[in-house]
């Protein structure tokens, strides 16, 4: 018997065959079938995020970590602190480019997580999330503006760099506390 999309969103617990397989036909040659797939393992959640960076982690190919990448947003919430954590831990940097992209599309949530693992020495990695934040866009300005006088150096820094390179969308938030502070 074949499994349908709907088999999967029905069915609560997952087994890791059915995970796997899912993560599988993100490689598939069918767009429809990926798509099915990013949406099902998005369905599933919480159990697919440990198996989606892995597989995020043993990619080949762009267009197998960007839908790896896609599936992992549209778990949202429970992506986030493992993804971070993960590109703490891999140094490997299309891991980290995609990683980032995920948590930019999960957007609002993945904010206050991303600007906090900012304190990291790895200057590499505050690149990355810096770039999930500038993916979020509007919504992370007045975050980073208010970290704009954060006591850890490496935050406030991060924040600083991370509104200029926004341009337009960061630059006057930032000019604007600075006025505010003379």
């Amino acid at each position: 018997m074949k499994t349908t999309e709907m088999d999967i969103v029905e069915d609560r617990s997952p087994s890791d065959a059915k995970i796997h397989r899912l993560i599988t036909s993100l490689e598939d040659p069918s767009v429809d079938k990926r798509h099915q797939s990013v949406k099902a393992l998005g369905c599933i959640g919480k159990p697919a995020v440990k198996p989606l960076i892995q597989a995020l982690k043993e990619a080949v190919d762009n267009d197998h970590r960007w839908y790896t990448a896609l599936a992992l947003s549209r778990i949202c919430v429970p992506a986030i602190d493992p993804l971070i954590l993960a590109m703490k831990v891999n140094p490997e940097k299309e891991f980290r480019r995609f990683a980032a992209a995920s948590l930019g599309t999960i957007g609002v949530p993945a904010i206050d997580p991303i600007i906090n693992a900012m304190a990291s020495d790895d200057r590499e990695l505050r690149g990355f999330l810096s770039l999930a934040l500038c993916r979020i866009g509007k919504p992370a300005v007045e975050p980073l503006t208010q970290r704009l006088d954060d006591a850890d150096d490496i935050i406030r820094s991060c924040a600083t760099l991370t509104l200029w390179q926004m341009g337009e969308t960061g630059l006057p938030a930032m000019l604007d506390t600075i006025e505010k502070e003379k």
